[in-house]
């Protein structure tokens, strides 16, 4: 008998299944076809077998990480959400992922990760509060880093230089992008119809994350939630498919009590990496603090060592 397919993804947060958009999104096509997927949600991304969030293992244990690709494996395992669309429906969808790629994640990622509010009191603190330490010193703001050159590359040579300029650009494509998505879904359940498909999975992750975090500077959420069809659009689909993941994860660091138990096949691996990275933090950071001796630092953040390679995890089956 083959092994299950099992999907490693960011965990759940501001009541939703999982904070990352990308994770999100595989998650909803995965519900949307019914694909059997052992699904591991974790705060930790070394826990994964590819080192990042989201990625898939399958039952031949290949190990894929791109969400696209993820997407492209479940339907040659014969899980297709788009199966019933027509040629006519296949190029909208096309055309509306281009749409929502090109006006509408630069703006996802500038309020998320580049408006600074937003990241402060949002953003880093989900992160800081779910990693483990070490990784919730320094990870943040690494993501934080990646998240501008994918926004770089989202707005290529033609941006404007002045950042004012840029941000009122993006903004304003974004709320086009959601009037033409109001638009376009209508009194519809679904973007084509009675049936969920690839395109309703991307619009929902882009449409809710937006929608659910209480975020403090929040123009573009302030204008989606004056578009009731997306809103209940959301909600529909948040209810119907994931009626029971939208709690918040308890901190990762509260371990249960007794002996150790390691069930991830890349636990230990991930632990002892973990725990390499912290004692190098924590030397790297009494340099630069000027504290002369590192003997003298260690012995105070020993006992948080057994911690560094935990990570809140919520399977399903």
């Amino acid at each position: 008998m083959a092994a299950p397919m099992e999907l490693f993804c960011w965990s759940g947060g501001w009541g939703l299944p999982s904070v990352d958009l990308d994770s999100l999104a595989v998650l909803t096509y995965a519900r949307f076809t019914g694909a059997p997927l052992k699904v591991h949600k974790i705060t930790n991304p070394w826990r994964s077998p590819s080192g990042t969030l989201p990625a898939l293992r399958t039952s031949h244990g290949e190990v894929i990480s791109v969400p696209h690709k993820i997407i492209t494996h479940l339907r040659k395992e014969k899980y297709n959400a788009d199966y019933d669309l027509s040629a006519r429906q296949g190029a909208d969808t096309l055309a509306f992922m281009s749409l929502l790629e090109e006006k509408l994640l630069p703006v996802l990622i500038h309020t998320f990760w580049v408006d600074s509010k937003n990241f402060v009191e949002v953003t880093r603190k989900w992160y800081a509060e779910a990693l483990p330490f070490p990784l919730n010193f320094f990870l943040p703001g690494r993501m934080q880093r990646q998240h501008l050159e994918r926004l770089q590359l989202l707005c290529g040579e033609h941006r404007p230089e002045d950042e004012e300029e840029l941000e009122k650009e993006l903004y304003q494509e974004a709320l086009e992008c959601l009037t033409l998505l109001a638009q376009r879904l209508g009194s519809h359940r679904f973007f084509f119809g009675d049936a969920p498909a690839s395109l309703d999975a991307f619009v929902f992750s882009y449409l809710v994350l937006l929608l659910q975090a209480k975020l403090p500077s929040g123009k573009l959420q302030a204008h989606l939630r004056g578009l009731p069809n997306l809103c209940a659009y959301c909600t529909h689909i948040l209810s119907l498919y994931f009626p029971w993941d939208g709690a918040e994860v308890p901190p990762p660091r509260q371990t249960p009590a007794g002996p150790e138990t390691e069930e991830e096949p890349y636990g230990r691996r991930n632990q002892i990496l973990s725990v390499l990275a912290g004692l190098a933090a924590m030397a790297g950071y009494a340099l630069l603090s000027g504290i002369v001796s590192i003997q003298r630092a260690a012995p105070a953040r020993t006992p948080d060592t057994r911690a560094l390679g935990m990570a809140e995890e919520d399977e399903e089956e």
